[in-house]
């Protein structure tokens, strides 16, 4: 030990022996006593406007014809689009017990910033810690009761609100959403990179506007661009788990919240796997 030792081991860089390695801090967070919730997926882009709203709307929707009860924590505070993709208008109620999650018209269980504020056009303008903070009483706070598979639509980057997710919430796995422009390549590695560094297990790979099927040939135009993702998902040896098609149908039921009864889109590769960890984890 230095004689100038001010026995803060946490700003020292000496390896003497009487080093004290100060306790790691633990961040996870409880959800509410009364929520039963049994898988939970994060949906991650790295960039925003590659569909990651959509393809975790999808998910529930999928699932929920399967006969899963799927419920969507809608963790970007500050661009909330889910209850406009399921056409709700109602808001979020609650009493001393806590509050409770919108039902869609399928009963998929929705939690938003926007089914709590008084319009929803009304900007969200606060820092990151308050936003990440909102977002983890969406976990603490609401009651999930009964929920097989509950996703969380992400914002996008790796920031304030990813962060807190990863340290206070339990995720099973998530699912990067890409699109194929080359720069995605880059983006998909950061959010690889922060998901391994945050130990949580990543699923594969979605790439959404992967092309545009047109009804009048036949034929598929690839409108953004070959596609980066076989390389993307070699690189990381990861698995890609669906593409998704331009499909003006899906954007229209997204704009008049339909998206519970729009009929295409193939996420099979996903819901197989969803489904083996569950019952996996029931055994």
């Amino acid at each position: 030990m230095s004689e100038h030792c001010s026995e803060n081991c946490s700003s020292c860089g000496e390896s003497c022996v009487e080093r004290k390695e100060a306790p790691k801090t633990d961040f996870s967070a409880q959800p509410h006593e009364l929520s039963s919730i049994k898988k939970v997926i994060g949906v991650i882009s790295g960039k925003g406007g590659v569909g990651k709203s959509l393809v975790t709307s999808l998910l529930a929707v999928a699932m929920n014809r399967k006969g899963y009860n799927t419920g969507i924590l809608d963790a970007d505070v500050t661009g909330p689009s889910i209850p406009k993709i399921f056409g709700i208008k109602e808001k979020a109620q609650g009493n001393d017990l806590g509050l409770f999650p919108v039902k869609s018209k399928t009963n998929i269980d929705l939690m938003s910033i926007n089914l709590l504020l008084e319009n929803d056009t009304d900007p969200v303008v606060w820092r990151g810690p308050v936003i990440a903070g909102a977002v983890k009483q969406f976990w603490t706070d609401v009651i999930w009761q009964d929920v097989d598979f509950l996703f969380i639509d992400m914002p996008p980057g790796t920031g304030d609100v990813p962060l807190t997710v990863f340290q206070s919430i339990a995720v099973d796995g998530i699912i990067i959403v890409t699109s194929p422009q080359e720069l995605v390549s880059m983006i998909v590695a950061k959010a690889v990179k922060m998901a391994k560094l945050m130990n949580i297990p990543i699923l594969g790979l979605v790439e959404n506007m992967s092309y545009f099927h047109c009804p009048d040939n036949g034929k598929d135009y690839k409108i953004f661009g070959e596609s980066h993702l076989d390389q993307i998902a070699a690189d990381h040896d990861l698995k890609i788990l669906a593409k998704l098609p331009i499909d003006p149908q899906l954007a229209e039921d997204c704009d008049e919240g339909r998206i519970e009864f729009y009929e295409g889109q193939n996420l099979e590769g996903v819901t197989t796997i969803l489904e083996a960890m569950l019952e996996a984890t029931e055994k």
